[in-house]
């Protein structure tokens, strides 16, 4: 895989046929989680196309020339014209693939597919999600010496390796960063001898068989299989929002906050998620303004106490979005207020976006457990679903309260059952 730097970017992509750039950043679990999807698609598609690295924090310029906002992003180029469309973020395999097979002849396309062989793999069992949950799942059960694989469509860590400060953890007496933490378990469940499959599509699931298939090409079969999927942020559907995620929308601080040195963003949300990470963007921005429905902050009290000593944030009590707009290198939020109904136009360098989560259940197919009326899955003491050998754990499970610490117990009482059942 090339590296390059802007001063090679005339030869290496205006000059260089067909093409594709990977614009990454440092301290980006997004970028690490598209490196090995990237590496496959370069040995599987390099005959015909050019796969090229850009360090985007070294290359700013060039970025912001692009229109690079968001870490990692990929462009196409063809005869030195930019084609197809951008995209950014957590980066899908699928979503590759399908661009490439656009710049390629049908024939190419059919030679290169002939390449990929499909496989089975044999487990006891298969952990579907690497956050807390179940990376504290795959510790037990590999330390048990159950053969097990830990299966996850991004890095391990979940959420909280985009979390930038863990405060509560025990067992550190200083804040942690949340990738470190994620790297912390994940580097003891991989001691233990456990397999990961990680920055993989989940092409399917089916609970019933006990089998999962990723990047289309390899059937997982196990004997009993974990559900530690967890939650995603929720998004709010607003015209103009899916058209400006990673090119000035964003859902991560710790990826993108840096790149707001000296500049003004918004933040939605009013919860404990937007009111810690509107306090980690001003370690970045000049000015962090806050967007809230409710006429108070719904985050906890320490919290709100410490963004109330902070001067650079303000807060739009009992408003809401309700369009994005993007003018030259400006966000304009269109905002409702509530009490009024009058729209205003609030205009910042770049909006984040933290007002909740939902379960990821998607993903499970169409024989999926019992659940509760939110879509959180229904579990007995040891984890159990309704469907037998299909154990729950972690933020996917129907709970009071959902903790980094209460994902890590989950993850506890599901192995040891296992490891007694095995």
């Amino acid at each position: 895989m090339k590296e390059i730097n802007a001063a090679d970017f005339q030869q290496e992509v205006l000059n260089g046929g067909k093409v594709v750039v990977d614009f990454y950043s440092t301290e980006c679990p997004p970028c690490e989680a598209l490196a090995p999807k990237f590496d496959a698609m370069a040995e599987l598609y390099g005959e015909k196309i050019k796969f090229l690295k850009i360090f985007r924090q070294g290359n700013r310029e060039l970025a912001t020339e692009l229109g690079v906002s968001s870490s990692p992003t990929l462009l196409f180029f063809e005869n030195g014209k930019q084609i197809l469309d951008t995209i950014s973020g957590g980066i899908k395999k699928s979503e590759i693939v399908e661009r490439l097979d656009k710049m390629l002849s049908t024939n190419e396309v059919t030679a290169i597919k002939a390449n990929q062989k499909k496989t089975v793999s044999e487990y006891d069992v298969a952990i579907l999600g690497g956050g807390p949950a179940g990376l504290t799942a795959g510790i037990y059960l590999g330390q048990a010496k159950i053969k097990t694989v830990l299966i996850d469509p991004a890095l391990p860590g979940g959420y909280m390796g985009i979390t930038h400060q863990v405060s509560n953890y025990p067992g550190f007496e200083k804040p942690q960063p949340g990738f470190m933490l994620a790297h912390f378990m994940s580097e003891q469940a991989k001691h233990t001898g456990i397999d990961f499959k990680v920055a993989v599509d989940i092409t399917s699931v089916d609970l019933l068989k006990k089998e999962i298939v990723i990047d289309e090409l390899e059937t997982i079969k196990a004997k009993k299989i974990i559900i530690a999927t967890g939650t995603t942020p929720n998004t709010m559907n607003a015209p103009g929002e899916s058209d400006f995620k990673g090119k000035g929308i964003s859902y991560c601080a710790t990826c993108d906050a840096k790149y707001f040195v000296d500049k003004e963003v918004t933040v939605i949300g009013g919860g404990n998620s937007a009111v810690e990470e509107a306090q980690f963007i001003t370690k970045f921005a000049s000015k962090v303004t806050m967007i809230h429905q409710f006429d108070k902050l719904t985050a906890n009290q320490t919290a709100i106490d410490e963004l109330q000593k902070n001067e650079k944030i303000s807060v739009m009590y009992e408003h809401e979005p309700r369009k994005f707009e993007k003018h030259g290198d400006k966000m304009i939020t269109f905002v409702e207020d509530l009490k009024t109904n009058e729209l205003k136009e609030l205009e910042s360098d770049g909006v984040f976006v933290f007002i909740g989560f939902k379960s990821n259940v998607a993903v499970l197919g169409k024989n999926l457990p019992e659940m509760n009326n939110w879509g959180y899955i229904l579990t007995d003491e040891d984890m159990k679903t309704s469907i037998p050998e299909v154990f729950a754990i972690g933020d996917i499970i129907s709970k009071k309260y959902r903790q980094i610490t209460t994902a890590v117990a989950d993850g506890t009482i599901a192995a040891i059952t296992i490891s007694k059942e095995i």
